[in-house]
């Protein structure tokens, strides 16, 4: 099966003020994402998911490597595909009240991308499909919200608005950029819940990125977590989750909160602060925070290596699976 988006050995350099002059924000990432499917993307902040992100969505030029969509390289579409491709892939923002114009009603806001890419046959029609999509995400009944603000909205609200904006087009695959770390808990768990239902019901692919591996756990079939514009592990998600081959991946699960805090559980302390992008460790990137160092780890830097079925990381450490 031919992969729905596919990054091939992508690499983005920005200009910076480092020894080189370039800071390298994604650094030679390959992962694909079949149809229908959730991929979380989990990282610290900085560590190049959004970056990564908007290069798969073709808002972002790769500098090396190829970003394919349904098996066909994005850097050779014209302004036309291009269009054509931001109909089929949406992004979805972290922040609501940033990515909604104040000056525009709800329903002008969900419209407007069928004005956009022609779609609105007619006012009757363009108003139908609004009131599908804003019912479609949990705002009911539409006639309530089609006349307001988001100021008058609550942020669960917003969002579900932004959500209803990237559906209206029907896209087949949404890229959700941290849609949940803005709101609170118990609105986070039902705009999670609603991400969920979408996808089952309308078979919508997900690049989900987020630094909550919880949240990746609820969600997604795979995960790659990415640390300094690397991918370091990357396989399903329960066998990420119950049996992580790399200590930074161990690290951010143990930092989940518990539900009980008297039910302690050891956690792999990470020492420092995450390097400069613009003055990358040698070797391991990972080596100068790991509880697990050994001296070759600053002198090698290791690649993705399968180390389960499915199952890859990049680490010394990682014994390879039989028959590798």
């Amino acid at each position: 099966m031919t992969a729905l988006l596919e990054a091939r050995q992508v690499r983005k350099l920005f200009p910076a003020g480092g020894r080189s002059g370039l800071l390298c924000a994604v650094d030679g990432v390959s992962l694909a994402l079949e149809p229908g499917q959730v991929l979380a993307l989990v990282g610290e902040s900085g560590c190049g998911k959004s970056t990564l992100a908007l290069m798969l969505a073709g808002l972002e030029r790769a500098t090396e490597g190829q970003v394919c969509f349904a098996g066909e390289d994005i850097a050779g579409f014209d302004r036309t595909r291009l269009k054509a491709l931001r109909r089929r892939i949406q992004v979805i923002l972290q922040d609501p009240y940033e990515s909604l114009n104040p000056t525009m009603s709800v329903g002008q806001l969900v419209a407007e991308p069928l004005l956009v890419h022609g779609l609105a046959e007619d006012r009757a029609s363009r108003n139908a499909q609004v009131t599908q999509v804003l019912e479609a995400v949990g705002l009911t009944p539409a006639a309530d919200f089609v006349h307001r603000r988001p100021h008058q909205l609550s942020g669960g609200q917003r969002q579900r608005v932004a959500i209803a904006s990237a559906l209206v087009l029907e896209p087949v695959l949404l890229v959700a950029d941290e849609p949940v770390s803005m709101l609170d808990a118990s609105i986070r768990a039902g705009i999670l819940s609603l991400l969920a239902d979408l996808r089952r019901e309308r078979g919508i692919g997900m690049l989900f990125i987020t630094h909550d591996l919880a949240s990746a756990a609820f969600l997604a079939d795979r995960v790659a977590v990415m640390y300094l514009g690397r991918i370091v592990e990357l396989g399903p998600v329960q066998a990420v989750m119950s049996a992580p081959r790399h200590p930074y991946t161990r690290a951010l699960l143990e930092a989940i909160p518990v539900a009980n805090p008297r039910q302690r559980r050891p956690r792999a302390l990470l020492g420092g602060e995450t390097p400069n992008p613009a003055q990358i460790p040698a070797g391991c990137r990972f080596h100068p925070r790991c509880p697990l160092a050994l001296s070759r780890c600053a002198e090698f830097d290791p690649l993705l290596t399968l180390a389960a079925p499915g199952h890859q990381a990049a680490c010394l450490l990682v014994e390879p699976a039989a028959g590798q």
